[in-house]
């Protein structure tokens, strides 16, 4: 990391021409009456824009969006490339983006205000709302038997609400190679020929759960799971309540489920990269015509903005407060202190150094063990097409970064976001 910082201040040198210039954006402060603070470095700034200009004009990236606050006001905007390659469209503040699994944390926070007001239990057992949970089985081998069937067993414990916020409830596919992992890949919500939210995680408890609940993280449904308890609860589907209770009131406008196809004129392309290396443009396969609850949200910069201040102010934004500062709390302190994002072998090895979980999203346990650019206590999470945000509460600094690039064999990780933030922190 030390060296990627001097490689990249050197960058900005060479790159001096670039102004490191703020585009105009429309968020107000977190709260009323709070001080103006210090801008980033200049090199910083300036360091991004060249980055994110260099990128795009090689290629690595369509276009790119971000958007800085320090200390509860918004400090620094940036956009750079292409909304539209084709149509020769700019990537602008207010582009419309597919933001993946960025939907996660807002899904958690829903969940929380209905735990604040008693209509929902961490506790509870998931079953109370989804009945077909009661019989669910854990998988005693991730092997299947001479029959092609997977052993199983009843579970140690029941799953719980939190077991879903925890993203350890057992449900898969996970990331770790193994012919239970294909059984769930092959089974999944996508891999459902039809039906809506509750009909598609119904169908998932007829799969054995790799591990018994709360033993640890997994990448799976939980959310999902999460989401479709949510509509029980509020009789509402999740981006209906999602809408009434956390965009309404926070000023996001521009944020819903991706919408039908003929509706799409004011998103920004996905692209991957072709054998050659070049950029065109990507398959999505959403289903508008069902909301999972750990994924599918279209949002902005400006608008995730507004939801990240939320959190970095205790649950309160602009006078409106979607949760109590104890929720906030209880959401962004470790609940699983490892193991996030493991692809190792079915032991749960491995993981992002030095990162854990909270409830809905990776909060930063060793920022000296994590390669990411953070502090400990630090809370974020990311998205499929090259999307993140983050808090960090212990600077200040809040921020929320987007491109639209659809990982594949030949295009790798989406990784340049990381570095956009890594350039922000070192102009602190």
């Amino acid at each position: 990391m030390h060296k990627l910082r001097l490689l990249l201040l050197a960058v900005a040198i060479v790159l001096a021409g670039c102004s490191g210039a703020s585009e105009e954006f429309d968020v107000p402060p977190a709260a009323a009456g709070l001080a103006q603070p210090d801008n980033l470095s200049w090199w910083s700034r300036a360091a991004m824009d060249a980055y994110m200009r260099v990128s795009a004009w090689r290629g690595e990236r369509s276009g790119y969006i971000a958007l800085f606050a320090r200390d509860g006001v918004v400090i620094h905007g940036d956009a750079a490339g292409w909304k539209d390659i084709a149509g020769r469209q700019p990537m602008t503040l207010d582009t419309q983006v597919r933001i993946a699994s960025m939907t996660k944390p807002v899904t958690a926070v829903a969940a929380m205000i209905l735990v604040e007001e008693g209509r929902l239990g961490l506790d509870d057992p998931v079953a109370k709302y989804l009945p077909e949970y009661a019989g669910v089985r854990v998988a005693s081998s991730h092997e299947p038997g001479p029959d092609g069937a997977f052993p199983t067993r009843a579970p140690a414990v029941e799953m719980q609400v939190r077991h879903l916020l925890m993203f350890a409830s057992g449900t898969g596919p996970g990331m770790q190679a193994s012919p239970l992992q294909e059984h769930w890949a092959a089974n999944g919500l996508h891999q459902q020929a039809s039906g809506g939210l509750r009909e598609r995680v119904a169908a998932l408890a007829e799969l054995p759960l790799f591990e018994d609940p709360g033993t640890r993280w997994r990448y799976g449904v939980s959310a999902d799971l999460l989401a479709a308890v949510i509509q029980e609860v509020t009789g509402q589907i999740i981006g209906d309540f999602m809408r009434e209770r956390i965009f309404g009131p926070l000023g996001m406008t521009a944020t819903r489920y991706e919408p039908p196809a003929d509706e799409r004129d004011g998103m920004a392309t996905v692209y991957t990269q072709d054998a050659d290396g070049e950029l065109v443009a990507a398959r999505t396969h959403y289903d508008p015509a069902w909301n999972p609850g750990g994924g599918g949200l279209v949002s902005t910069v400006s608008d995730y903005m507004r939801f990240a201040l939320m959190l970095w102010n205790g649950g309160e934004y602009q006078g409106v407060r979607i949760l109590q500062q104890a929720s906030v709390d209880q959401m962004t302190r470790l609940h699983v202190p490892e193991g996030v994002l493991a692809s190792g072998g079915p032991d749960g090895s491995g993981g992002v150094d030095g990162v854990g979980w909270g409830l809905g999203m990776a909060v930063v346990a060793d920022a000296e063990a994590s390669a990411m650019p953070d502090r400990d206590g630090d809370f974020w999470w990311s998205g499929y097409y090259g999307t993140t945000f983050f808090v960090s509460p212990s600077t200040g600094l809040v921020g929320v970064i987007m491109t639209q690039n659809e990982p594949g064999q030949y295009s790798g990780i989406n990784y340049q976001a990381y570095i956009v933030q890594g350039l922000a922190f070192g102009g602190l």
